[in-house]
């Protein structure tokens, strides 16, 4: 727990200028970790002799992430195309003599559309009118819920959650998630309302949520998200390995670390436009 703490803190430390300033530089920071984790992703495949597209898949979602930030009007089309791209490759492949091309194609088309098109909301929801305060309210109500269940799961778990996907979740402690998660989304709508000059409002814009709205909206987060890390739990039970790299200490690779985020991006980007914007 101390490494995990530490490393949190420190990652922290690195991201947040990104964070607050936006823009490109945000996008590079949040595009390394979708990168990598699409790398991570085609390697977990790869440890059970699937061949998924590394080039295809990874260099993909590069493709993707940049068509969706900067030229939004080509993203569809990009998104097209790279699924024809993948087939054409995995034909190829299957006639090389790789039998399993077509799960492979599968598998390549699985990591563009979750990880490129899916992740890629993580940068649409800090590019929202005052996305910069929309992020650090929708990301530490996540990192809230799944400290909570991390701590008391691991003192009072017996009912385990998803025993065949992840042994070690328990009901108690997703329940535990569930509440710090309310409770710190009220916190932060509270702070973040009274103190909008805490980063720079110039750089953040103000921000206007009650403390009901930050209530419902980390209910909706903390219930739902979990979904997300059980989701990357999937790929590695699939893989037969414990995470999906040992890149961050005490966090496993980045896709272990936005499993959660990429949930809790697309449900704060459309929470906000249908309920604030």
């Amino acid at each position: 727990m101390a490494k995990r703490t530490v490393t949190a803190l420190s990652l922290l430390f690195v991201a947040m200028p990104a964070v607050v300033l936006g823009g490109v530089w945000f996008f590079l920071l949040i595009s390394f970790f979708i990168v990598v984790a699409s790398y991570e992703y085609v390697q977990m495949f790869r440890a059970v002799n699937q061949q998924p597209s590394i080039w295809v898949t990874v260099g993909g979602t590069i493709l993707i992430l940049l068509t969706r930030a900067f030229r939004p009007e080509w993203a569809d089309a990009t998104l097209t195309f790279l699924v024809l791209i993948a087939l054409t490759v995995h034909l190829y492949a299957y006639e090389r003599g790789r039998d399993g091309a077509a799960l492979d194609f599968a598998v390549t088309v699985g990591g563009l559309v979750y990880l490129g098109w899916v992740g890629a909301y993580l940068n649409d929801l800090r590019s929202l009118p005052n996305g910069g305060w929309w992020l650090m309210l929708v990301l530490p109500i996540v990192w809230a819920a799944d400290t909570g269940a991390y701590t008391l799961g691991v003192a009072y778990g017996k009912h385990k959650l998803a025993p065949r996907l992840s042994p070690k979740k328990s009901w108690e402690g997703y329940f535990a998630g569930v509440f710090t998660g309310t409770l710190f989304g009220a916190f932060f709508a509270w702070a973040y309302n009274v103190n909008t000059t805490l980063f720079g409002q110039s750089l953040l814009g103000p921000l206007t949520i009650s403390v009901w709205d930050g209530i419902l909206l980390g209910f909706v987060l903390s219930v739902i998200t979990t979904l997300g890390d059980l989701g990357e739990s999937l790929f590695k039970r699939q893989g037969g390995i414990k995470d999906s790299s040992h890149l961050i200490p005490g966090h496993g690779g980045a896709f272990d670390r936005i499993d959660s985020w990429i949930w809790a991006a697309v449900i704060g980007v459309y929470w906000i436009r249908w309920f604030f914007l």
